[in-house]
């Protein structure tokens, strides 16, 4: 399923984190685009995150399969060790500009656990070979924490007429570039069957920069495999 010698470069971040990309990593990635669209019906837009698009649970045996190719080549480098739980799935980015909500219209981290002692980390999976339709740009929090925290409260929150009012800054459309808020570090181009893993408490989002090509069709849209992992902390 996975290539166990995959091809393997390390992008910096800020304040030494990483984001580690891998390409040539799966052995057939054609079968995985095939099973997408076997499922395309099964694909749903929920309302447990914030994902701009529909998505497709898989199954556990192959979230299992990436939990080892995580643990072989990149756990470790992320500062975490002992994986506690993970979960995947199929995704494809929809939405059109004008219907993002709030909390569509900038950066977010992945923030599966408040446990102590745990690291979360995520994956995205490219499974296309448009380079066009966008990869991941990674930024950095120009304000205090406490006003960051506010923002994804409000954007969650208020409706989107008093999200505009009380944050003008940030544009409607997905986010590219800097904003008063947050501060562009790097984006990872996408690349046909690249996987790239971060730490997921780093604010990230999707470089959209063609919205017009999105598509909800697994074989001509952009379709990723997002991997979820919870882990032990590295003993220090």
């Amino acid at each position: 399923m996975f290539n166990p010698n995959p091809t393997r470069h390390i992008v910096p971040l800020h304040d030494g984190h990483v984001c580690l990309v891998f390409d040539a990593v799966l052995l057939d990635p054609r079968a995985w685009i095939d099973t997408a669209i076997a499922h395309r019906g099964r694909f749903v837009e929920g309302a447990w995150n914030a994902y701009p698009g529909p998505e497709l649970p898989l199954a556990t045996e192959v979230t299992d399969r990436l939990c080892d190719f995580f643990a072989q080549h990149a756990r470790a480098a992320l500062g975490a060790r002992r994986t506690l739980r993970a979960h995947s799935r199929f995704a494809l980015v929809t939405r059109t500009p004008e219907t993002l909500a709030p909390c569509q219209r900038f950066c977010h981290r992945d923030r599966l656990s408040s446990e102590p002692g745990t690291v979360v980390a995520a994956s995205v999976l490219y499974l296309f070979d448009r380079p066009e339709l966008g990869g991941t740009s990674f930024y950095r929090p120009r304000r205090p924490m406490p006003e960051i925290e506010a923002l994804v409260q409000d954007s969650a929150r208020l409706a989107p007429e008093d999200f505009n009012a009380r944050y003008p800054g940030i544009a409607q459309g997905y986010m590219r570039e800097c904003n008063p808020w947050f501060e562009h570090i790097a984006t990872v181009p996408p690349r046909f069957n690249r996987l790239i893993v971060y730490r997921g408490d780093l604010f990230h989002s999707g470089d959209i920069a063609r919205p017009e090509l999105l598509s909800a069709d697994p074989e001509q849209g952009r379709l990723t495999v997002n991997g979820f992992f919870t882990c032990r902390a590295a003993l220090g």
